[in-house]
């Protein structure tokens, strides 16, 4: 809640800032506040006829966007210009294990 304010709490308002601000400076801080307010209130005017304008903008936005680009499929294809990595395997059940290699024991 505000509470009221009467002519003896703005005339030690004004005092003060009188005070504060000095003589000579006190003209443009009240022209300053002033032209603030006025812009403040131009502003907040301007978006209650700027809201009332959007509504028209809405039905450009209801349409399901154009596909650009075709659905994924499995099929893999290489680059332009790349040949396919074809990996043989060349080491038997019969090869030596490598040294740190993991091997499962094979019990006969």
């Amino acid at each position: 809640m505000i509470p009221n304010i009467g002519p003896l709490e703005i005339a030690i308002v004004l005092i003060i800032a009188l005070i504060v601000f000095g003589p000579k400076r006190l003209p443009e801080l009240g022209k300053s506040l002033g032209k603030g307010l006025s812009e403040f209130r131009e502003g907040l005017s301007n978006v209650g006829r700027h809201d009332d304008d959007d509504d028209d903008d809405d039905e450009e936005f209801d349409n399901e966007p154009a596909e650009l680009t075709p659905p994924p499929t499995d099929e893999k294809h290489p680059l332009p210009g790349e040949e396919p990595e074809v990996t043989e395997v060349t080491a038997g059940a019969d090869a030596e294990p490598v040294e740190g290699e993991v091997v499962p024991d094979s019990r006969d």
